[in-house]
């Protein structure tokens, strides 16, 4: 079994660390920025990582295209 890339969507100040892990980060400022990433979320990613501000932008966005549901983790405040 293989291991699905992670994403994490936010803030620069807040997830351009996560990029010396691997993830694939993908900077969004501010809400519109957030949705716009979130659907179109590269292929193969199935954990993404979003900051609180993030989160709260996509509560009433739908799952991405293309039938992919990739688990979220919401870092803390």
């Amino acid at each position: 079994m293989t291991m699905g890339r992670v994403a994490a969507i936010g803030e620069r100040a807040r997830v351009a660390g996560l990029a010396l892990a691997g993830a694939v980060v993908l900077v969004a400022d501010g809400p519109e920025a957030v949705r716009r990433v979130w659907r179109s979320l590269p292929d193969g990613v199935d954990l993404v990582i979003l900051t609180p501000s993030a989160a709260e932008a996509l509560e009433s966005e739908p799952a991405p295209p293309r039938g992919r549901s990739p688990l979220t983790a919401v870092m803390p405040p």
